[in-house]
């Protein structure tokens, strides 16, 4: 079921709609910081989109072990290999915990966690104010991360379709190229 050119559908899919969801969050959340006007719909907006993307990030990893990527081109030097492989890591570690801290952090402050009407998440942590201010300022480092390992993951794509023009780009593009890709793809 993988694409010998690229990743099968539904991680195209996961990926496109998480990249779509991360970025609007990045900007919920600094328009959050910045609005106390709108803090509190953009705090209901912020808490369930959160959550998604937990959901969507274990789909994407069961996917990913369902269906593995297409391989790395085989002239690509192995530090680029290495840091393909570990921002990667990175940046699934960071989709699963940016929500996880977000939860915590909000049960630590005794928040409800609604994620539709009457649905409330249960707390995963006591409430501790001092355990509420760590788990944010953690928060807040963990989104510049994630910000800047995206910002280098849009750099290697553009990298690669660009000035190697390897196919790896190709590969996770949300369209179906009608000529195949020259080579080989990567580790997305």
């Amino acid at each position: 079921m993988t694409d010998p050119i690229g990743f099968n559908p539904p991680a195209r899919l996961l990926h496109w709609s998480m990249a779509a969801l991360i970025l609007a969050m990045l900007l919920i959340g600094v328009a959050m910081v910045t609005s106390l006007a709108d803090y509190h719909a953009l705090v209901a907006l912020h808490r369930p989109l959160g959550l998604l993307i937990l959901l969507l990030a274990v789909l994407r990893l069961a996917n990913r072990w369902r269906c593995p990527p297409p391989p790395l081109p085989s002239d690509l030097p192995a530090w680029q290999r290495r840091a393909a492989h570990a921002s990667h890591i990175m940046l699934y570690g960071l989709m699963l915990a940016m929500p996880l801290v977000g939860w915590a952090m909000l049960s630590a402050a005794r928040y409800p966690v609604a994620l539709a009407g009457p649905l409330v998440l249960p707390p995963i942590l006591p409430q501790s104010p001092m355990l509420y201010a760590w788990l944010r300022e953690l928060h807040t480092v963990l989104a510049y991360t994630l910000f800047g390992i995206i910002l280098t993951h849009l750099g290697a794509a553009l990298l690669h379709v660009l000035i190697r023009q390897d196919g790896v780009f190709a590969s996770m593009a949300p369209w179906r190229s009608r000529r195949p890709a020259t080579t080989r793809r990567a580790d997305a």
